[in-house]
C-alpha cells in the first residue's frame, strides 16, 4: 500500500520522474540494496513510518517501494489502483507484510500477498516486538510465509538469495 499526491503537468514530467525512479531503484541494487514492497493495513501507517525510517541507514539491506492506498478494496478505483500497485511489485525484489492485530482485517494486504507470490516474488512477514500478532492474514497461514521481529528484518534480508 503506499500513497501519493501532487500532480503531474504533462507526459513529459511523468516520463522524467519514471526514468528518475529506475534510475534510483538501479544505484540501490548497485549498493546491494534490496528493493521491498511494504505491505501494511493503512492503520499502521506511523509504524511503516518508522520502519521505513530505519531503512534509511546507510547499513540497511532495504529500500522500501510502496503505494499507501486509503480506498476501500471494492471502491470504484479498485481495479486502477491493483494496476499500480501490481507495477510496484512487479519492480520489487520481495515483499515485506507488517503484521499486526489491524492486519488480518485487510483486504488490500490480502490482496498484495497473493499478487506477490502469483508474480513469484519472496514474502516476509515482521512484527514489532518479540511476540508476532496471534491472528494472522490467511494468505501468511496459507503459504507458510516466514514471519520475523521487527529487529531480525534486515538480517533476514540480507540472507535472502
Amino acid at each position: 500500500m503506499g500513497g501519493g499526491g501532487g500532480s503531474l503537468h504533462g507526459i513529459g514530467d511523468l516520463e522524467t520522474l519514471v526514468e528518475r525512479a529506475k534510475e534510483e531503484l538501479r544505484e540501490g541494487e548497485k549498493q546491494g540494496k534490496k528493493n521491498v514492497f511494504i505491505s501494511f493495513a493503512y492503520e499502521d501507517i506511523d509504524y511503516v513510518n518508522l520502519l521505513r525510517a530505519q531503512a534509511k541507514n546507510e547499513k540497511s539491506p532495504i529500500e522500501f517501494n510502496d503505494w499507501s492506498v486509503s480506498e476501500p478494496f471494492n471502491s470504484e478505483r479498485s481495479p486502477y489502483i491493483k494496476q499500480k500497485i501490481g507495477e510496484r511489485i512487479a519492480q520489487s525484489s520481495l515483499t515485506v507484510v507488517y503484521l499486526s492485530d489491524k492486519t488480518p482485517s485487510s483486504h488490500w494486504v490480502e490482496w498484495e500477498i497473493e499478487e506477490s507470490l502469483r508474480r513469484g516474488k519472496q514474502v516476509i512477514g515482521v512484527f514489532a516486538g518479540e511476540t508476532r500478532p496471534a491472528k494472522l492474514p490467511k494468505a501468511i497461514e496459507h503459504n507458510t510465509i516466514k514471519c520475523v521481529p521487527w529487529a531480525k528484518l534486515s538480517e533476514t534480508i540480507s540472507g535472502l538469495e
